[in-house]
């Protein structure tokens, strides 16, 4: 038996772990793949208050390192299934199931996909959503990065140090990326931008992506564009579906919940980017992961 399991062990998972330990309450984090979420990618964060830079992975690990020190238990193992009985909750894996006064769903986003033919086969063979991960396999090479926020600008800055070339595709004429960061990218010589294009179609040699096709939004014209590699950032989708007769999802599939963090059930809390919220950053990660952790904390203590 848990005070809290927690599920995500991303910054809101880790930072719920962190303040439910603080608070006394035993917590139990499980994590389908690995720790950290997807700011583990990022090289180098520079709008986390008080630390000027940091790597992603380093980020993480402090996180990770500093809610096992205080006495969290993080278990590599992917919730499949919550239901709640006589007041308490059962977290069904794959291995074994874990008993719960209270839950904090922290289960991110996953990256979207373009949707088009041939994606999915050419994964690892030219189309990757993560640039830190792939990049140095195209060293020298031709890519291109599709996407206009944070993510998309970011990926194309750190592949202009390893690629001869770097297209920045985006369906408009303007980005949702910090200024700051576009002005960076456009000093870099080796990048170009295509903007109000969208991907259209993606073109095989051999088993491997060889080039793309660009079609311009308005004019309506398509070009195609020789690349070895397509790095595709055009945001996140949740995956909130196993967790869908305990809590209220949106039309994009968001965990319904307000500032305090409460969902239909309770008990059942949520934090970071798997809610519905206006901004999806790491500070708001780390603030959700405290106040669900404390919410869910107050809920437990109601409960003697």
């Amino acid at each position: 038996m848990f005070d809290i399991v927690i599920i995500g062990a991303g910054t809101a998972g880790l930072s719920a772990a962190i303040y439910a330990s603080r608070a006394g309450k035993s917590a139990l984090v499980l994590e389908g793949k690995a720790y950290g979420g997807q700011i583990i990618n990022t090289p180098d964060i520079e709008n986390y208050p008080g630390i000027a830079h940091i790597s992603g992975f380093d980020f993480a690990t402090g996180l990770y390192n500093q809610a096992k020190a205080l006495g969290a238990v993080v278990k590599m193992q992917q919730a499949l299934r919550i239901t709640k009985a006589d007041g308490r909750f059962l977290v069904e894996t794959r291995r074994e199931t874990h008993e719960a006064k209270a839950v904090i769903l922290a289960t991110g986003a996953k990256n979207r996909p373009l949707g088009l033919e041939k994606e999915e086969a050419l994964i690892g063979r030219g189309i990757s959503y993560c640039a830190t991960c792939d990049g140095m396999f195209y060293r020298g090479k031709t890519v291109a990065v599709n996407g206009g926020g944070n993510t998309a600008v970011e990926d194309a800055m750190f592949l202009t140090g390893y690629c001869e070339k770097v297209y920045l595709i985006h369906r408009r004429d303007a980005f949702r990326a910090d200024e700051k960061e576009v002005e960076r990218l456009r000093e870099k010589e080796n990048v170009e931008f295509v903007l109000d294009s969208v991907v259209e179609a993606l073109e095989e040699t051999d088993g491997r992506l060889s080039g793309i096709r660009v079609k311009n939004v308005k004019s309506g014209e398509s070009s195609e564009l020789p690349v070895g590699g397509l790095f595709i950032a055009i945001g996140q989708v949740p995956d909130n579906g196993a967790f869908q007769d305990l809590v209220d999802l949106d039309e994009k599939g968001y965990i319904i919940a307000g500032e305090d963090l409460k969902t239909k059930t309770e008990g059942v809390f949520t934090a970071g980017d798997c809610r519905t919220k206006e901004v999806r950053q790491l500070t708001t990660a780390a603030s959700d992961g405290a106040v669900a952790a404390l919410a869910a904390s107050k809920y437990i203590d109601a409960l003697t």
